[in-house]
């Protein structure tokens, strides 16, 4: 099992940035697959970013591709998402998530996830 923590999020204006962090306890981090997902109000949650259990194979939503970079650091047990050039559309409450399955985009395939923290985008 892994536990996931997010941080780092909070108010910005447009065309800001933030960069989210994921804690994550447990000593098989490095086997799981992550990936970032946000919900907005009445909204269904959505795809914002995966990362393989490596490094090496990444993905990202066309609404925050060139904006958005997610990185991991296994020695850390860490996850990153660094958010460049954000929107309003961007807010959202995202969300941290981990699968030991295959790597996927779909957040039905996750099995662990943080609490959530809020970015709010102002105009």
């Amino acid at each position: 099992q892994v536990q996931l923590v997010e941080s780092g999020g909070g108010l910005v204006q447009a065309g800001g940035s933030l960069r989210l962090s994921c804690a994550a306890s447990g000593r098989t981090f490095s086997s799981y697959n992550m990936g970032w997902f946000r919900q907005a109000p009445g909204k269904d949650r959505a795809f914002v970013a995966a990362i393989n259990w490596s490094g090496g194979r990444i993905n990202y939503a066309d609404s925050v591709k060139g904006r958005f970079t997610i990185s991991r650091d296994n020695a850390k047990n860490a996850v990153y998402l660094q958010m460049n050039s954000l929107k309003p559309e961007d807010t959202a409450v995202y969300y941290c998530a981990a699968t030991a399955s295959y790597y996927d985009t779909n957040y039905r395939s996750y099995n662990y996830w943080g609490q959530g923290t809020q970015i709010t985008v102002s105009s």
